[in-house]
């Protein structure tokens, strides 16, 4: 039996008491913190795992300045290199979303989409806050893998940047996570109108494994392709926050790709939102 439509407007309506709403979704944060940290011993070893390519990656870039004769690629040399590439392992430990998509998509196509609908939770607003529960986790658990690891490439590093630097830096890093999160649930809400996303999904992770800089820094481009990338939203899950840390960003540059990276993630946020009361519209859930 097809369930009656519900329009969006109908289909949650938030509590009047503010308070009482970002309660709700604290408690969603906790519960799902503890069920997380249940598989601690799973995180830790996935992070070690994670960990082993780059011994070959570090071998790779020591080969690439040991042949080409120059201390500089780009403005980069070979520690610069090697710190870029360590540092982009903290910006995609908060701007990656594993499953986020493909788990809206099979919510929208098995039906499930329609506990979001009849309990006065908000999809958005749940996903958030149970993403958020996975980052603490995998933060808390990985931690000693990753001061391991960076005190074992200390010699990579020429120290800690200025603490305005700093700063800006710990922001860029939740603001990827927000940019992460948006983008990927936006990609998520194509199940409205497509059975199967899977090679989609494949093809977007593709694509944003080379536009976001996880591969190598965006500089080694050539004109103009380096530049135009910069211009996307892409750069700022692995490129930006660990140019911000080299130090390769600062001043007015810095507060310039911060404010844009926030208007990045307020267009994911409301793109999201639209694609979803769009999507509703489509919708059809069966069965109890």
């Amino acid at each position: 039996m097809k369930a009656p439509s519900l329009s969006p407007s109908a289909a949650w309506a938030p509590p009047t008491n503010p308070w009482a709403r970002l309660r709700k979704y604290f408690k969603i944060v906790r519960i799902s913190l503890i069920e997380r940290m249940a598989y601690r011993g799973d995180f830790f070893l996935s992070t070690l795992m994670r960990f082993l390519p780059m011994v070959t990656t570090i071998l790779l870039w020591e080969s690439i300045y040991a042949g080409a004769g120059t201390d500089d690629i780009s403005g980069f040399d070979k520690n610069e290199m090697i710190a870029y590439l360590l540092l982009v392992h903290i910006s995609r430990m908060f701007s990656s979303m594993p499953g986020l998509a493909p788990g809206i998509a099979r919510d929208i196509r098995e039906g499930t989409l329609k506990k979001y609908l009849l309990q006065p939770i908000d999809m958005l607003a749940y996903l958030v806050s149970y993403r958020l529960a996975h980052k603490i986790a995998y933060i808390l658990t990985s931690a000693l893998a990753y001061a391991l690891l960076f005190f074992l490439c200390r010699g990579y590093f020429s120290g800690f940047p200025a603490w305005p630097t700093m700063v800006g830096y710990i922001a860029s890093l939740f603001l990827a996570f927000l940019v992460g999160f948006f983008f990927e649930a936006c990609i998520g809400m194509i199940g409205f109108w497509f059975l199967e996303v899977t090679s989609f999904m494949y093809v977007i992770n593709t694509v944003n494994f080379f536009l976001s800089g996880q591969m190598f820094p965006l500089d080694l481009l050539p004109a103009p392709w380096g530049g135009l990338l910069k211009s996307l939203p892409l750069q700022y899950m692995a490129y930006f926050p660990a140019t911000v840390f080299l130090g390769k960003v600062q001043g007015w540059d810095l507060v310039f790709g911060l404010l844009t990276e926030v208007a990045w993630g307020l267009a994911f946020l409301f793109l999201a939102r639209f694609l979803y009361r769009v999507g509703l519209r489509r919708y059809s859930a069966f069965g109890g």
